[in-house]
């Protein structure tokens, strides 16, 4: 099988990303033809059919998004490389760590686990510019970002009933116990409705509560976790949340243990084995671990 090069690696990803061939050339500053020629080149050097065409444009097939994502991660490989070598070119390569650092993670871990270790990041290696996009954290969440080659990391729950995604790597940060959160001072939190929200579907603590005979089902979902603390805040329910959703908790709120057999999640990365190798993930895992060992 021939290789693909460099330029059509990112016609791929023009395609994927502006679902089209004529939206693609117009992006890249090419013919519609050239496009689409080598899109037919990929998929013959690669064995397989990349995207359906039709009327509305094209889509990338399961092999076309997995081919895709590869190309994505190869070409960050290449940006990854000129920033590490022009870093070692500086200052006789006593800090080879610059350029962009891209990151996904889910709404609470971006504003309570990323900031202390970017800044202790930021402080270290000063020429690191970290991008950091909240992800909901439903289906492959932050760690589908990663295997997409749309981040370099990402902090994810880990552990989850479908497991890690194929070709990742993981490591675990904290483990967090989830708390019966209830409006302060409520005489019987118990007999409150059950509030929840999309993303906690991905917190796996839907086995321990279908066994919980005291439970309700839910019967009111908001957007995300900062919207149910502020509902059970003003007494409309109650809600079982983790630590890192709590933190954000007001006095209008208290929270109670679940017992030993309560639901937990842990809360990790998730990176590439070839993004694991470069200096700047090297350099944010280590701050990520220092601030949560």
């Amino acid at each position: 099988m021939s290789e693909l090069l460099p330029q059509e690696l990112r016609i791929l990803v023009a395609v994927a990303e502006a679902r089209g061939f004529s939206a693609a050339a117009a992006a890249l500053g090419l013919t519609q033809s050239a496009v689409s020629h080598s899109v037919h080149g990929s998929e013959a050097k690669l064995g397989a059919v990349l995207f359906e065409r039709g009327r509305s444009g094209a889509s990338p097939t399961p092999a076309g998004e997995r081919a895709v994502g590869h190309a994505r991660r190869i070409l960050r490989l290449y940006e990854v490389m000129g920033a590490e070598a022009r870093g070692a070119a500086r200052d006789g390569g006593r800090d080879a760590l610059g350029g962009v650092l891209r990151i996904a993670a889910f709404r609470s871990a971006a504003l309570h686990l990323l900031p202390p270790a970017l800044e202790r990041l930021a402080a270290r290696h000063p020429g690191i510019r970290p991008e950091v996009r909240v992800v909901r954290e439903i289906g492959a969440g932050a760690a589908g970002e990663v295997l997409a080659g749309r981040a370099d990391l990402g902090i994810a729950t880990l552990g989850g009933p479908h497991g890690t995604l194929p070709g990742l790597l993981t490591g675990v940060l904290t483990r967090e116990e989830y708390r019966l959160v209830h409006p302060a001072g409520h005489p019987d939190p118990r007999a409150l409705p059950l509030m929840d929200w999309d993303e906690n579907c991905g917190s796996y603590t839907r086995s321990w509560w279908r066994a919980q005979d005291w439970i309700p089902r839910a019967t009111v979902t908001a957007e995300d976790d900062a919207m149910v603390l502020t509902m059970v805040g003003r007494g409309l329910g109650m809600a079982i949340m983790p630590e890192l959703s709590l933190r954000e908790a007001t006095d209008a709120v208290e929270t109670t243990g679940l017992g030993p057999g309560g639901p937990v999640r842990q809360v990790g990365y998730v990176t590439t084995p070839e993004s694991a190798s470069t200096l700047a993930i090297r350099a944010l895992i280590r701050e990520l671990r220092s601030g949560n060992g």
